[in-house]
């Protein structure tokens, strides 16, 4: 169990770290601080430490401003014992602690504290440390890539397939443009890119009609990947030739015949369901995206959908 929602404006914040500009969860800010610390054995004299800058999260946690952390690594250690036992004795629970590449160097000091790994990007580390001592109950880092497959079909039930430029064992056999979502795209979105990227081929959306959930993928990560059909508004190819060795239009039964699609349960299925909502008008009950706003973060996202639901009276 974690303390932290599925939608927790903190892990947006963590998501576009390093971007600059300002986040939402700046509003719990906490003033700069600076205590008093007593030297031992030396009643009259006491030494002024600061803090290190951070502001609270919503669950009693506490985000360091990784802008402004100590230059030197001494001056960072110092400051971060201080801070931990000062944290402490406030009943804060979980501490996150971005380290941008240009520090990696306080990595170890980090680490030797009792940080703990999180995630990282090109750009930067995230640790976390959690200061009670019970379960930690910090969310674990991103589980799960997200990729898209497009099916594109012409008005002469031909199909757009590619051929793949890698060594894989699947790059001499015809296939659904496929690639992944990129950070902040919607599903849908990613999938007309990705066939306009591979193919030249322009496409708008009509709806999701499956998706597959795979396990132990890339990095052990698990893996989704959406069916998404698509209509296609152009139809002269022009491939990416970084990516793509070959790319066309075939026949949808040619394309069913193919060894590997006979052979394979998974994949002859993702076809079949294709073929049939494409027969079927797009009436199937695949799911079509709506944009709606939240107030959770006040934010416009998409809610994928059947476009209408049934219930049967028993």
């Amino acid at each position: 169990m974690s303390l932290y929602s599925y939608n927790d404006p903190l892990l947006t914040f963590h998501q576009e770290a390093g971007k600059g500009g300002s986040s939402h969860t700046h509003t719990h800010m906490l003033k700069k601080t600076v205590i008093h610390v007593m030297t031992p054995n030396v009643s009259s004299q006491t030494t002024t430490m600061e803090l290190l800058d951070a502001w609270n999260d919503d669950y009693n946690g506490v985000v360091i401003n990784p802008n402004s952390l100590p230059l030197s690594a001494n001056a960072f250690v110092s400051a971060l014992r201080i801070s931990l036992s000062y944290w402490k004795s406030k009943g804060k629970k979980g501490v996150w602690l971005k380290i941008l590449l240009e520090q990696a160097e306080l990595v170890p000091i980090a680490i030797q504290e009792g940080f703990n790994y999180h995630h990282a990007e090109s750009g930067y580390v995230m640790l976390t440390y959690w200061i009670p001592d019970e379960v930690c109950l910090l969310p674990s880092s991103p589980s799960h890539q997200i990729g898209v497959c497009g099916f594109v079909i012409n008005h002469k039930r031909e199909v757009l397939v590619v051929k793949e430029k890698c060594p894989c064992n699947c790059s001499d056999m015809w296939k659904l443009p496929t690639g992944y979502v990129n950070k902040s795209e919607d599903i849908h979105s990613g999938a007309v890119r990705e066939v306009r990227e591979e193919t030249g081929i322009d496409t708008v959306f009509l709806e999701i009609v499956a998706f597959r959930h795979a396990h132990l993928m890339a990095f052990e990560n698990s893996d989704l990947l959406f069916i998404c059909m698509l209509k296609p508004m152009s139809f002269d190819i022009k491939i990416d030739e970084k990516e793509i060795q070959a790319a066309k239009w075939m026949d949808i039964d040619e394309f069913m015949g193919e060894g590997f699609y006979v052979e394979d349960p998974m994949y002859k299925k993702v076809i079949d369901i294709c073929i049939e909502a494409h027969e079927d008008g797009y009436t199937s009950g695949g799911y079509i995206g709506e944009q709606l706003p939240s107030k959770l973060d006040g934010k416009l996202s998409h809610l994928y959908h059947a476009p209408t639901i049934s219930y049967n009276k028993t």
